[in-house]
Order: structure tokens, then C-alpha cells, then sequence
């Protein structure tokens, strides 16, 4: 009988090394993915923010252009055009930077309000309003509805997305 203890917890003993193995590799495996999966999030919003900073510029040039001629409306809608992919752009940057930090966002005013509350971005309320604007000329071809869109392009979402620029470039950097 004590023979058989012995063998039996022998028996444990060795299962119970093996099953200490087992979770020490699967901690050193999960830690590992978790490394990965946030320097890949570093990654994936330094490349977003690579992409803003094309279309920033070019949003910057457009501006320039349509206001030397404020009459063509084929300028007027490559501006537009080009607002509404620079928007994006800012908002899907916006996200991944909060990602990494950990937060959880599904949508763009689910990632503009947590950006403003978590002070990445200011004026939540412009901010928005540019999301509401940018869905509207997505759909909407409405000629009204454009000349104010401009208007806003030209006297608050620029400043938005220049500010934006500024403060993730600093980001970029670090």
C-alpha cells in the first residue's frame, strides 16, 4: 500500500511539473502576443498618421487653391472631396492612438468623444459637427448644403485637423 502512495504521488508530482511547464509557456506565449499586439498598435497609428500627414497637406494646398478661385466648383468639389478623406483619415488615427492607449472605440463619435474627454483632441463639439458635415456631403449633392460645408471648411474644420496635426506630429515624434 505505501508502495503505491509513493508511485501515485510520484505520479502527481511529475504531472504536476509538466502542468507547471505548460503554464509557464502559456504565460511567456501570451505575454509575448501582448508585446507584439501593442507594438504593432504603435505601429498601425504612426502608418495611419503617415497617410493623415499626405492628406493633410494636400487639404492644405486645396484650400489655398480654392480660395484664388472661389468660383470653380470643380474645385470646390476636389476640396470637399478632399476634406472628407483628411477627415477620415483623422478620426481612424484618432482611434488607433486610443487603442493603444486601451481604450475601447467602435465608432468615429464614439472615438471623437472619448479623443476629447481623454484630451487628444479639442472642441468635441466641432469636432462632431465636421463628422455630421463629412457624412452629409458623402450622400448629399445639394448645392447649399455644399457652400456651407466649405464655409466651415474654411473658418473652423481646417483649424480642427491643422490642430490635430500638430499635436499627433509631437506624438509621432516621441
Amino acid at each position: 500500500m505505501m508502495q503505491f502512495k509513493r508511485k501515485a504521488l510520484r505520479l502527481f508530482l511529475h504531472r504536476g511539473e509538466r502542468f507547471v511547464r505548460a503554464c509557464s509557456f502559456f504565460v511567456i506565449y501570451w505575454l509575448s502576443l501582448k508585446t507584439w499586439e501593442i507594438s504593432s498598435q504603435d505601429i498601425r497609428w504612426k502608418q495611419r498618421f503617415q497617410n493623415y500627414e499626405k492628406a493633410f497637406k494636400r487639404l492644405s494646398c486645396a484650400v489655398k487653391v480654392v480660395k484664388s478661385a472661389p468660383d470653380d466648383d470643380l474645385l470646390q468639389s476636389g476640396l470637399v472631396q478632399t476634406y472628407e478623406y483628411t477627415f477620415e483619415l483623422a478620426w481612424k488615427t484618432l482611434k488607433d492612438y486610443l487603442t493603444l492607449e486601451g481604450f475601447e472605440v467602435r465608432s468615429p463619435r464614439e472615438t471623437i468623444r472619448q479623443g476629447f474627454q481623454s484630451r487628444y483632441i479639442m472642441n468635441g463639439e466641432d469636432w462632431l459637427q465636421a463628422l455630421a458635415d463629412r457624412n452629409l456631403t458623402t450622400h448629399i449633392y445639394d448645392d447649399e448644403i455644399i457652400i456651407r460645408v466649405l464655409s466651415d471648411i474654411f473658418e473652423r474644420y481646417f483649424f480642427l485637423l491643422q490642430d490635430f496635426y500638430i499635436s499627433f506630429k509631437e506624438k509621432a515624434n516621441e
